[in-house]
């Protein structure tokens, strides 16, 4: 979190000058703040995670299945370079 975002969030707290004054309202509502801000944060950093795991999964699933394919249906994939060879694909 950046200096900047801390300042906005004391401000938005009502912290005013580094002193609230004997309320400790403010300071709740900091931690809060900051709370929340920290939490969206990892959530986003997670989600990002998920998705980039999730595409190299798909990604590996493809390639395996691309293998077997070719392995299992040799006649088929010589007919697709045939027709590749061709101009047909």
């Amino acid at each position: 979190m950046t200096r900047e975002e801390l300042i906005r969030m004391t401000r938005e707290a009502g912290i005013r000058d580094c002193t609230c004054n004997g309320e400790f309202g403010c300071l709740e509502r900091f931690a809060a703040l900051v709370s929340a801000a920290e939490r969206e944060q990892i959530t986003d950093e997670w989600s990002m995670c998920v998705q980039s795991d999730l595409e190299h999964g798909v990604k590996s699933l493809n390639e395996q299945a691309a293998k077997d394919w070719l392995k299992n249906y040799p006649e088929i994939a010589k007919f697709g370079e045939w027709l590749a060879a061709r101009g047909q694909a």
